[in-house]
């Protein structure tokens, strides 16, 4: 053997253990115990979002009563109506307005 081949041997040895340990340190194993773990973990989650959304859609409803609650009314404003006169011209009446 050339003295190449060993160094490759050893160091796809040592890759593939490597690996290996990464893959059993990130699987994951589901005893009783876990899976009840688990179960809680993702009800009190449920239960966490909810209240959230239930809190952002109460804080929504309090700025929507704020908005109407504040909005302005219009200032009556005193229209000025035009001065139109009907004059009749032969059969028809023609309107002028100033």
């Amino acid at each position: 053997m050339s003295p190449l081949r060993p160094s490759t041997i050893f160091m796809s040895a040592m890759l593939a253990t490597a690996m290996l340990s990464d893959a059993a340190v990130s699987a994951q194993i589901v005893t009783p115990a876990n899976r009840n773990a688990l179960v809680l973990q993702n009800e009190l989650q449920m239960l966490e979002n909810r209240l959230r959304r239930q809190r952002y859609q109460q804080q929504q409803q309090q700025f929507r009563a704020q908005d109407r609650e504040v909005a302005p009314q219009r200032p009556d404003i005193q229209q000025m109506r035009p001065t139109c006169q009907l004059r009749r011209s032969g059969s028809r009446f023609i309107s002028t307005c100033r």
